[in-house]
């Protein structure tokens, strides 16, 4: 069958334009940043539930780096070159505590599919505000709730045993109700953002800086902190004069924030 030749044009142009909506639409939905967590609390959960030296070696192979910064850095049970290390490591996590909270952390966090799309949408707006800044490899880790967010060479290790939430029973031996309110899954990407952007842009001279200087310094790290994450996860004094000048400024853009404020 022949169409008739302004048919065929109109029925082209149709095909034409509802391809083009369709592409522009899907570029449109597609995030430039995708963050997956890297499952080095896996590793590291293997190891410290059998305690084998063969889990320890693993965890050296395939994550040298993060396993360096965890027992050196962090825990600071020695040197992973000394011998004496690995017992110092089983002694620290044989602890009934930390083996039940180990456990929680790997049960409750289980698929970082929810996770992982939060800190690509987190960046993808980080990065709608600075075009330049790198975006971090991430990853999990169980830190004996030593620490909660670690910044190193470009990384962020996130301590899934900090995020069990606030009335997770164990931590009511070590931390109060304030600490305990901001042990909670929704708080990883806010704090994740906010520690890297102060690992990106430091305060100079901190040591001698004054108060004045340290608070607007945080306040806009804890804003930009808030916008990215899609809540207000801080409520801090600091953050409260950074939204003031920000009103005050309602043009400034957030570059122009962190060099004029």
């Amino acid at each position: 069958m022949k169409f008739k030749k302004p048919t065929y044009i109109i029925l082209l142009l149709t095909f034409i334009f509802s391809a083009c909506d369709f592409t522009t639409s899907f570029f449109a939905n597609k995030k430039d940043t995708e963050i997956v967590v890297k499952r080095f609390d896996r590793l590291e959960y293997q190891y410290i539930t059998t305690g084998e030296f063969s889990a320890l070696q693993q965890m050296c192979t395939d994550y040298p780096t993060e396993t360096r910064t965890l027992f050196e850095d962090i825990l600071k049970v020695g040197q992973m070159s000394q011998s004496s290390t690995n017992q110092q490591i089983l002694v620290l996590f044989q602890d009934s505590i930390m083996q039940r909270i180990s456990r929680d952390a790997e049960e409750k966090y289980a698929n970082m599919d929810k996770l992982n799309e939060s800190l690509s949408n987190a960046f993808d707006e980080l990065r709608e505000m600075f075009p330049d800044i790198p975006i971090p490899t991430v990853y999990a880790q169980i830190t004996a709730l030593d620490q909660s967010i670690i910044i190193k060479d470009g990384s962020i290790g996130i301590s899934l045993d900090k995020y069990m939430g606030e009335d997770y029973l164990p931590y009511k031996t070590f931390f109060d109700k304030n600490q305990c309110n901001r042990m909670t899954c929704k708080m990883i990407v806010p704090d994740c953002i906010l520690f890297y952007l102060l690992s990106i842009y430091p305060l100079e001279d901190f040591q001698n800086a004054t108060q004045d200087e340290r608070d607007r310094h945080i306040g806009k790290m804890l804003w930009v902190a808030n916008k990215v994450s899609g809540f207000k996860a801080f409520n801090d004094e600091p953050l409260k004069r950074a939204e003031a000048y920000i009103k005050a400024h309602p043009d400034i853009t957030p570059v122009e924030l962190f060099e004029r404020y």
